[in-house]
């Protein structure tokens, strides 16, 4: 029997992800056998030196694409362009969605009434004061903006590409822009950008064992200050560096 092409595609951009992809897959694959519309799974390889792409093959990702500059914007891209599905899911590889939530995010979707959405956003395990004050902060931003997180968000393919897809100029906060660019558009067409609420999306916390609290404190207040910062990959290094990498990029 002929298979069916995939309705919808979650994409998982990927640099030096071995650790977390295995959990991630595990997590994807569940929440699409509860599925009825045929779907794929694309991890995007941000030109790993680690076993990022084997452990994708190995964990069920459907295809393994790769995009050699070291961005997370273009490797997001990079997937969107490896598929012909008619909506887009994107999650990052060190984020666990369920199943419920991804079949909320595409009966919206579905609809037609939504252009596109995220979910609420929490951290896997225990976190730090200033961890929850940030996740409760952005929580309401989101939910007030109607912003999606990157760790996911879900978007009409038209929409997508009619307004240009992830914004390559920007080295951070490109879902930000993303998000605002679709509610536009899908303003115009009577369609909504939707924030989930529940079941929420769950990301990890390692960022706060990587830095201190006054590390993380820093530099949110630097991109407050500075948000011309996050067109320049040096400056948005608290994304694209590991305390144990000093000299590559990841995130």
């Amino acid at each position: 029997m002929p298979v069916a092409s995939p309705v919808y595609a979650i994409i998982i951009p990927a640099y030096n992800e071995a650790e977390e992809l295995p959990v991630t897959l595990a997590a994807v694959r569940l929440a699409m056998a509860a599925q009825d519309l045929p779907g794929e799974c694309i991890v995007v390889d941000n030109h790993s030196s680690d076993d990022t792409a084997a452990m994708a093959k190995a964990g069920g990702a459907d295809r393994v694409v790769f995009e050699p500059v070291n961005q997370i914007a273009r490797a997001r891209n990079a997937g969107a362009a490896a598929t012909a599905a008619e909506y887009l899911v994107f999650v990052d590889a060190d984020t666990r969605i369920e199943a419920a939530l991804l079949t909320k995010a595409l009966h919206l979707l579905g609809d037609g009434r939504c252009v596109g959405g995220g979910a609420v956003v929490r951290f896997e395990g225990k976190t730090t004061a200033v961890g929850r004050l940030a996740l409760g902060l952005w929580k309401r931003i989101s939910l007030v903006t109607r912003t999606a997180a990157g760790s996911f968000l879900f978007c009409r393919r038209e929409a997508f590409q009619a307004v240009g897809g992830f914004d390559l100029r920007l080295y951070a906060a490109e879902e930000v822009l993303l998000s605002r660019q679709l509610r536009k558009w899908g303003r115009g067409r009577g369609q909504r950008f939707t924030i989930i609420t529940d079941p929420p999306v769950f990301t990890s916390a390692r960022k706060l064992r990587w830095y201190s609290d006054l590390q993380i404190i820093g530099w949110i207040l630097f991109m407050v200050l500075m948000p011309f910062a996050i067109r320049s990959p040096r400056l948005c290094g608290f994304w694209y560096k590991r305390p144990d990498q000093k000299k590559k990029q990841g995130r």
